[in-house]
């Protein structure tokens, strides 16, 4: 067991996803958690995680001094660097260059958590300050031009600082420095495999609803499709699946997910065209955040309406929705220290209806739901689909929705995954979809002048979504993409690549 204590980073969590790809149980623990909850789960190691506050500043969370105490190894990543600086006699001080994205370590010495590492390492940093004086014991293991002590270690105690993250993709070699840490320090054991946790997914429900009814939304996403196959799974004819028709969903999604799911033994599938509804609260709506709020308002509303006309019959107590890790970290949701990002779609019903939420997938991330998915024999063409949003296509176009720029998307979504799905390369990319810019620009057709929508492509490489490189496009493909779009959708005349990385961007634009 490795506890990672919590001190309000957006990849807190990515740790803990690391550290189970490389088969070791993880939990997750306030940063401020108490020494006696920390000892409760007798960990065999400690990761301390970045966090957004400063170390220096009047509140900032800090980890209970005692866990440098417990005899156990610990890993300070970033914040957690410098914290463990900061408590145990070091200094820690206001960098003179803020460092963000990535960098060159020099390691000055192989050893601990930076074993096998070469020489010089490309690194993800994110952080204003800097630990400028160690504590007793210490050595340096790792510098830069401006960070003097990116990386320190005591290695009688089995204390390791790094200023940078491991758990990001953009960290070179960031899981051998993970794998040195759970292996050559701690000695961990594997212990984490993905078909018991489904297992025990569909234990914990069978347990916890008991006789009682479930209302699940379908969104035509993965999220939603495994955790109502899972509820299935532990409860079958009890689970009431609805799928709302938003009007904002992908080209022929609709129709694809109904079908199998009949297929499949859903007998309590409702499937509501709640369009007109959505388009009308959405007209001349442009603020993101507001859109996101409208259309998880207007979800409820069509739930509540589901559930007063046609599944009044029945025994529901539980509302089970598709949150994974990344809505609940984007969102804030796990821990006061954390920025928020953008609104989460899931919203609970009101009050009166008395339900409970059920999130059955909301410890895993996506690599990990696809996966489990695969050992509940889903089958691949809707498990391995690219993400897709809750908020559907509503935030793939930048500004207003209308139904004439919802058109126009779709279609030229659906042309951009087909030429990827023919050439081979849909498999090689985490998430591609088009977006909408709302600006036209002049063009020419046919000798003729246009005056039509801008709209950008996004292809982006990633494990979890937590962070992306932008995909690396064969230029040839991208030509014969931007042809087969302009030439077959009517109200586009120009075509982007977006080649930017999380952070600092999203993956989705609003």
């Amino acid at each position: 067991m490795i506890v990672v204590l919590n001190f309000g980073s957006q990849f807190a969590h990515l740790i803990a996803r690391r550290v189970r790809d490389l088969g070791v149980r993880a939990e997750i623990l306030p940063g401020t958690a108490s020494l006696e909850e920390i000892k409760a789960l007798s960990p065999a190691g400690i990761i301390l995680s970045g966090g957004p506050m400063s170390v220096l500043d009047d509140g900032a969370p800090l980890p209970d001094k005692g866990v440098f105490t417990l005899g156990v190894p610990v890993l300070g990543i970033c914040y957690g660097h410098q914290a463990m600086a900061h408590l145990l006699g070091g200094k820690v001080t206001p960098g003179k260059e803020r460092e963000f994205g990535k960098e060159t370590i020099k390691v000055v010495a192989k050893k601990g958590v930076l074993k096998g590492l070469s020489a010089k390492e490309v690194v993800w940093f994110s952080h204003g300050d800097q630990a400028t004086k160690l504590p007793k014991g210490f050595t340096v293991t790792a510098s830069t031009p401006s960070c003097k002590y990116a990386g320190f270690m005591d290695a009688k105690r089995k204390f390791y600082g790094i200023q940078f993250h491991p758990e990001v993709t953009h960290t070179a070699h960031g899981t051998e420095v993970l794998k040195n840490f759970l292996f050559e320090i701690v000695n961990a054991k594997k212990d984490w495999k993905i078909k018991a946790v489904g297992e025990k997914i569909i234990a914990d429900i069978k347990e916890e609803v008991g006789d009682a009814h479930v209302l699940v939304g379908i969104s035509g996403g993965v999220d939603s499709l495994v955790a109502a196959t899972l509820i299935h799974r532990a409860i079958g004819n009890q689970l009431h699946a609805v799928f709302v028709d938003t009007g904002l969903l992908r080209k022929g999604e609709v129709e694809q997910v109904s079908t199998y799911l009949k297929k499949h033994g859903f007998k309590g599938l409702h499937v509501i065209d709640a369009s007109r509804i959505f388009l009308s609260k959405l007209s001349g709506i442009t603020d993101p955040e507001q859109k996101r709020k409208i259309i998880g308002h207007t979800f409820i509303e069509v739930f509540e309406k589901a559930i007063e006309e046609e599944l009044a019959d029945f025994p529901i107590k539980y509302l089970a929705q598709g949150t994974i890790y990344p809505d609940r970290i984007e969102s804030a949701a796990t821990g006061k220290q954390a920025s928020k990002i953008k609104s989460h779609h899931n919203l609970t019903l009101p009050e009166r209806f008395g339900l409970k939420v059920l999130e059955p997938i909301k410890d895993l991330y996506k690599d990990e739901v696809r996966r489990v998915g695969a050992t509940l024999d889903l089958p691949k063409e809707l498990l391995w689909r690219h993400p897709f949003p809750g908020p559907g296509l509503a935030i793939r176009i930048v500004g207003e929705v209308t139904p004439e720029r919802l058109e126009i998307l779709r279609d030229a979504d659906a042309v951009y995954i087909e030429e990827l799905k023919k050439s081979g390369e849909y498999e090689k990319i985490w998430q591609a979809f088009a977006a909408l810019f709302p600006l036209k620009v002049v063009g020419v057709m046919g000798d003729a002048r246009t005056y039509e929508y801008v709209l950008a492509l996004r292809a982006v490489d990633s494990v979890d979504g937590m962070s992306a490189d932008w995909h690396k496009m064969p230029p040839e493909l991208l030509e014969k993409i931007s042809s087969a779009i302009v030439g077959k959708v009517r109200g586009v005349n120009r075509i982007l690549y977006d080649v930017t990385q999380k952070p600092p961007a999203t993956i989705e634009y609003e």
